[in-house]
């Protein structure tokens, strides 16, 4: 038997440039972050930027015909940001863009002027900002989350402080060094001669199915993530795993690791406390979801999803 995976039927072409949140292009200057002086001095200058975080959700101003997530850094302090969650992102055009948490709540912003807090999910699917801020408001939002919840030592409790323009915080009581997280969650789409496995889960809409995931454990690589992930949800075994893209997922930190899985058996043993349904679905029965014309108005996830490009990339492929 020819494994379906053993040849990429996909063009040349990088599939993680064309997800949300991937269109980050951001020079982020490493090797001046440790320089606190540096940091104090792109803070300072006129052009400086920052995108002000209330929670999840960035504060944008809507004054113009789109909205615009970088405020100048010099009315950061009218959020009631602190620097001690206040982070350097990169240099956008030349000009730095900075991330803060602000420390007023949705109504006093939102009284503040022409400002409104939309979550990062909405405008992904609205389509109202381009790939680069979309992706800047990614790497600012998990970096923000991680500050508010990283303030005290993991080891002896005492408070930590900022480093490295926000790269790390450190704790001067008993010298432990804390770096963000990103969490590693693999994304599949399970394959099996002109059929596909989709699931749905009851945070979904009735007619969405989407593609498998899980988070990666550790010591564990992804192939293996993908094939007891699989089995656990759909009771279906999996043999060969093909990576294809990857998408960072700001919700809060992870990185969706998308892969093609080969399966090795059909029988489906749903784990119900996971999905509400699991099913095999034809190559047709896909391309239809795409199109919006299936019989039974199932769907796909939206095209800023990984999923939709694990599953728009497998029926353009035609495999």
């Amino acid at each position: 038997m020819v494994s379906l995976l053993a040849k990429s039927p996909f063009p040349d072409y990088e599939a993680s440039a064309v997800t949300g949140f991937c269109g980050n292009s951001l020079d982020r200057d490493a090797l001046k972050r440790p320089d606190r002086a540096w940091f104090d001095a792109q803070w300072a200058r006129a052009d400086a930027a920052c995108l002000i975080f209330c929670a999840d959700r960035p504060v944008l101003d809507v004054t113009g015909a789109r909205p615009k997530a970088d405020l100048p850094a010099s009315r950061a302090a009218d959020f009631g940001t602190d620097m001690q969650t206040t982070v350097f992102l990169g240099m956008q055009e030349g000009k730095p863009l900075f991330a803060a948490l602000a420390g007023t709540d949705d109504a006093a912003i939102e009284a503040m002027g022409p400002y409104k807090l939309i979550d990062l999910r909405s405008l992904a699917r609205q389509g109202v900002m381009t790939p680069p801020e979309l992706g800047a408001l990614a790497q600012g939002r998990s970096l923000s989350h991680w500050h508010d919840r990283h303030r005290f030592c993991a080891n002896c409790g005492a408070p930590t402080r900022i480093a490295e323009a926000g790269y790390r915080r450190d704790c001067d009581a008993c010298g432990a060094k804390h770096f963000p997280r990103t969490d590693p969650v693999a994304i599949w789409l399970t394959l099996s001669e002109g059929h596909v496995l989709l699931g749905r889960s009851g945070r979904f809409a009735d007619s969405m199915y989407s593609c498998l995931a899980g988070f990666i454990e550790p010591g564990e690589t992804i192939e293996d993530a993908v094939r007891r992930e699989n089995f656990e949800e759909s009771g279906v075994r999996i043999g060969r795993v093909a990576y294809h893209a990857s998408q960072p997922w700001p919700f809060p930190a992870s990185l969706m690791v998308g892969c093609y899985a080969e399966a090795l058996t059909s029988e489906i043993q749903m784990d119900d406390e996971e999905l509400v349904d699991c099913r095999w679905f034809s190559r047709d029965e896909v391309a239809a979801m795409l199109a919006g014309s299936h019989p039974e108005g199932k769907t796909v996830p939206p095209d800023m999803s990984i999923a939709y490009r694990l599953i728009r990339d497998y029926v353009e492929a035609g495999w």
